[in-house]
């Protein structure tokens, strides 16, 4: 026998098994309970993956992931559709709340209003992901909720309740008093509510679904902003007819006069 082959045999004989070898003991050494899927293999409850809770939920995650799906390929698109469904949904509790008959024209109003804001507010909120990104995970979640809190929600709620007056026909000296009648209310009252969601959101939403785990929470809190605007409404209405009384009052004293 040459000598070249002698030396495969050898080594075929000796060598190979102690291969053979490492490998059984690299496969035993594998973490219990990570079976890796065999082709072919049986499903059993033992070796199929359990799905993340959110995913088990029918057609709601069916419906969650159609709304995913349409927010990464037409992103303005699907935040406008959204923002008026938030609005008119809002607009129709507030009006239940307050007992009295249904008025189209503030559901229009309304409906104008989260028109024009849905899409600089989902850039804001882009913009605040993609900023404010420290080291410190901790850090940089406070910094953001502290930055939507001081610089979007004061600007946000005098938009509101500006342009509900506006809208209304009312002149610069009563949407000035609308504003400062409710402004810093709902600053008070969203600072109860807005930076735990806030936090939430940017700590376990991916974007693409953030804005409509806010939409829901935004459902009652559009609901509470136009309850407030019509208190506000209420209180002016009553403002003015106090003003009008005294008037009339005054006139008629100098006409006696």
């Amino acid at each position: 026998m040459p000598l070249p082959s002698l030396h495969r045999d050898i080594l075929r004989r000796y060598v190979n098994p102690f291969c053979q070898l490492r490998c059984r003991r690299a496969h035993s050494r594998k973490p219990a309970g990570k079976t890796t899927p065999v082709e072919g293999q049986i499903p059993t409850p033992n070796n199929i993956p359990t799905l993340p809770f959110w995913q088990r939920l029918g057609p709601l995650t069916r419906a969650a992931e159609a709304y995913g799906r349409a927010q990464r390929k037409r992103p303005l698109t699907t935040q406008l559709c959204s923002s008026l469904v938030i609005y008119f949904c809002s607009d129709l509790s507030a009006q239940s709340m307050g007992g009295r008959d249904y008025d189209p024209t503030r559901t229009l109003r309304s409906l104008i209003i989260g028109g024009i804001s849905s899409i600089p507010s989902y850039k804001w909120f882009v913009w605040l992901s993609q900023n404010f990104n420290y080291s410190s995970r901790l850090l940089s979640l406070a910094t953001k909720v502290l930055v939507n809190q001081v610089c979007f929600t004061p600007i946000f709620n005098t938009y509101f309740f500006g342009m509900q007056a506006a809208l209304a026909g009312e002149d610069i000296g009563a949407v000035w008093e609308r504003i400062r009648r409710t402004v810093p209310v709902s600053f008070v009252n969203s600072c109860k509510l807005w930076p735990a969601v806030t936090a939430f959101s940017f700590t376990f939403i991916p974007l693409e679904y953030r804005s409509l785990f806010a939409g829901f929470i935004a459902v009652g809190w559009q609901t509470y902003l136009s309850f407030l605007n019509r208190l506000a409404e209420d209180a002016g209405s009553v403002s003015a007819g106090q003003i009008d009384d005294a008037s009339g009052v005054s006139g008629a004293e100098k006409m006696a006069a």
